[in-house]
């Protein structure tokens, strides 16, 4: 007879374990935040993600006591979630004064649209999940195993209701999407005087296990990232996305969305089962069902996604094992009915909106370039008292990009000597004054905080820009718009591997470059060299580009450029010029 015993199932994973385990989302938290430990354990540092924050040990300021094993550094970064980058002029105040008061002394931005801070110590962090709510900002879901920032393009442009509707219906699916828990609540809005009544209304000694209907007890099995685009321009990296909706529209009026699935760029070296993928067309839905959709979409991936492994938890690996025909017909099933076959629109189109632009209101916007998201203040560099200025004196409103810089919106046409002057007193170029290079390049923290980083990559990535500004110039390419991306490890934050240039941090001081992808972000790119050093990455990227100077094609990218010839051609030539260059040195 055969044998019937019945397969056990894959031991779930010491996070879904923590969770499951948790009451949704509690765990030890509020025990352990009143412990007078500068850290939390194991299980509640795993919750906490899903509260927006990470517990985080900065490697550098380390020091060892009595000769003993060097002390652990802790504090945390906290992310703010700002569905579509749109933010008042008092919000981004706060947030910077936030930074100043209870963080390290600067805010980022992110290549998600939201806000990063970095350096608050645990006996804090209530005082700062209180202080964003009392700026209508949230840090729930911000990180951890849900539904993320949503993004979609940050540009006011007025008279087409297009990107205004597409705002809304982000903003409704951010709603739809956020988790019902009420620990969040509970553990950080309590009231400070009574410790029962929470700033959100509520008894929190009353709460009772409530229910997720979409999440269920566990959550999902890991980040779960979701974007809208235009076809005209796919500013949010649409395809880099676990989901996407393109906007299909037409003379003003949005027909509907292409729905897009299983789109991820992490990448865990040691293991080959990983890799970077970039998302598939689905289907498409009218404008009235993207909530049920995206709702159809997540629950597959909460019931059918890989629990035991978090390597390969995302859903770009459960539609790798699914197969994406198996994928859809579940999807379907859940949805309740058949998904129409996409529209034949797609990505054609990438504008930064860095600039001055015509609102279509008698107004504008100004797209200020925000190097790698960081604000601060460093010697004669005070863009964080620049930016108080402009925010202070002319109010504008306030968008933040998937390139982690901002759009100044609601400007009038005085504004633009008044903005200009501000910056220049502080120190700061104006968007117009930076190379194309430096606008179109952008880099993850890494080091010295990011507990995954490897190498450096956003304090580094300004030099690498300076080396080879000259090198471009020399070239001819100075206005050639490219994309470089540098992270400091393989997960791929800046999202590298759908780049013209992506640098991905392989070991302390040496990273990998990888060639081919574009501007448009719909193609990743290929490995081209491996293990090489900082010092040399300004030659190597400078080979490439003479060699794309040589033999391009008119009007062909970088990208095209390098997909057309492919990696092996160009690596041939460009150790060629390598060799006669360094010859003549």
């Amino acid at each position: 007879m055969p044998d019937e015993t019945p397969v056990s199932a894959p031991k779930p994973s010491a996070v879904e374990v923590a969770k499951t385990a948790s009451n949704y989302l509690r765990g030890d938290i509020a025990q352990e935040l009143a412990d007078g430990a500068p850290g939390f354990g194991k299980p509640s540092i795993q919750l906490l993600k899903n509260h927006g924050t990470y517990q985080q040990d900065d490697r550098e300021t380390r020091k060892a006591i009595d000769g003993k094993k060097s002390e652990r550094q802790i504090s945390f970064m906290i992310r703010t979630c700002v569905p579509g980058g749109k933010l008042s002029a008092d919000q981004l105040l706060a947030a910077i004064d936030m930074g100043d008061e209870l963080g390290n002394g600067t805010i980022r931005l992110t290549t998600r649209q939201s806000i990063q801070h970095h350096g608050v110590v645990k006996g804090e962090l209530k005082e700062f999940m209180q202080r964003v709510h009392t700026n209508r900002l949230t840090t729930l879901a911000a990180c951890g195993d849900v539904e993320r920032n949503i993004m979609c393009c940050p540009a006011p442009i007025h008279g087409n209701p297009v990107r205004a509707e597409m705002q809304a219906k982000l903003d409704e699916l951010a709603v739809h999407l956020a988790p019902r828990t009420r620990a969040y609540y509970e553990i950080w809005l309590t009231d400070p005087d009574t410790g029962e009544k929470t700033l959100a209304g509520g008894n929190a000694k009353d709460a009772v296990i409530e229910d997720e209907p979409i999440y269920g007890r566990t959550y999902l099995p890991r980040k779960f990232k979701t974007a809208f685009a235009l076809p005209e321009d796919n500013c949010t990296d649409v395809y880099a996305n676990d989901l996407g909706f393109i906007v299909v529209h037409e003379q003003g009026k949005i027909l509907g969305y292409n729905v897009l699935a299983g789109g991820g760029m992490g990448v865990t070296p040691s293991a080959a089962k990983t890799f970077p993928a970039l998302a598939k067309r689905l289907g498409f839905v009218p404008p009235e069902d993207v909530l049920a959709i995206a709702e159809a979409i997540v629950k597959v991936q909460r019931d059918f996604g890989n629990r035991a492994d978090r390597k390969v938890a995302r859903l770009k690996y459960t539609i790798h094992t699914m197969g994406l025909e198996n994928f859809r017909a579940k999807v379907e099933e859940y949805f309740g009915k058949p998904l129409a076959p996409c529209h034949p629109a797609d990505i054609h189109g990438f504008d930064d909106h860095i600039g001055w632009h015509e609102q279509g209101d008698g107004k504008f916007f100004y797209g200020f370039n925000v190097e790698n998201g960081r604000v601060h203040d460093t010697g004669d560099f005070r863009l964080k008292t620049a930016l108080r200025r402009i925010l202070r004196e002319i109010k504008p409103g306030v968008r933040i990009t998937a390139h982690q810089s901002l759009l100044f919106t609601d400007l009038g046409i005085t504004d633009r000597e008044r903005i200009a002057k501000i910056l220049h007193d502080h120190g700061v170029k104006t968007s117009e004054e930076i190379s194309t290079l430096r606008r179109w390049s952008m880099a993850c923290v890494a080091l010295p905080t990011c507990s995954l980083a490897v190498a450096e990559s956003e304090r580094v990535l300004p030099g690498l820009i300076d080396s080879l500004e000259p090198e471009v110039a020399k070239l001819g390419l100075a206005h050639e718009a490219f994309t470089l991306r540098m992270t400091g490890c393989p997960n791929a934050c800046a999202r590298p591997y759908n780049s013209d240039i992506g640098i991905v941090g392989r070991t302390l001081g040496k990273y990998t470059i990888f060639l081919g992808g574009r501007l448009l972000g719909d193609r990743l790119n290929e490995h081209y060299k491996d293990v090489v050093p900082f010092e040399e990455l300004s030659q190597e990227i400078t080979a490439v580009l003479a060699c794309y100077k040589a033999e391009r094609k008119p009007a062909e990218t970088l990208g095209d450029f390098c997909h057309r010839k492919g990696v092996d051609g160009v690596r041939t030539w460009a150790d060629e010029w390598l060799a006669g260059a360094r010859g003549h040195t």
